[in-house]
C-alpha cells in the first residue's frame, strides 16, 4: 500500500550570529508543530522560571555553557555537545555561564503559546519580567 504526502524535508544550516549583548532565537526548519531553532545568548539567559504547558523540548549546547534549574534548584551546567530535554509542564530556567556567547540548538513539538510562570500567567519569551535583551551582533561573527 502506498502512502502519499505532499510534506516535504527540509534542510537547515547550524549558523547564527554571535552576539556581543542580548539574545537571538532563530527558527530554521518547521514542519507542523516540529520547530528546530538556533539560540545565541552574549550573557543571560532564560531568567525567569517557566514552562511551556504544551511543548516539550530539547536544548543542545554547541558552545559555551548553561547553567540550568529547575523548581527545586540547579540541575547542572551543560557543555558543548550535551543537551537536556525539557517535559511539557517542568519549570525551567538557564544562563549562560562562560566567557564566549552561548550557543544552542532547540528543537521542540508544539507551539510554545501556553508559556508560563510558576502562579499561571503569561510570560512571553520576549517580555521584559524575562529579563528580555533585544541581540547586537558582534559584525561578521557567526556560529557555523
Amino acid at each position: 500500500m502506498a502512502i502519499e504526502t505532499s510534506v516535504q524535508p527540509q534542510q537547515f544550516q547550524v549558523r547564527v550570529p554571535l552576539l556581543k549583548e542580548g539574545r537571538v532565537h532563530n527558527v530554521v526548519a518547521q514542519v507542523g508543530p516540529m520547530s528546530v531553532a538556533m539560540k545565541c545568548y552574549a550573557e543571560g539567559g532564560e531568567n525567569a522560571l517557566h514552562t511551556h504547558l504544551d511543548e516539550p523540548h530539547v536544548f543542545v549546547v554547541l558552545q559555551g555553557q548553561a547553567r540550568f534549574w529547575g523548581p527545586e534548584g540547579e540541575t547542572g551546567v551543560l557543555g558543548r555537545n550535551q543537551g537536556i530535554l525539557i517535559p511539557a509542564g517542568w519549570f525551567y530556567r538557564f544562563e549562560s555561564c562562560a566567557d564566549e556567547p552561548l550557543v544552542m540548538l532547540r528543537v521542540g513539538y508544539g507551539d510554545g503559546s501556553l508559556r508560563v510562570a510558576p502562579d499561571g500567567h503569561p510570560l512571553p519569551a520576549d517580555s521584559a519580567e524575562n529579563l528580555h535583551v533585544e541581540g547586537v551582533p558582534i559584525p561578521g561573527a557567526y556560529y557555523e
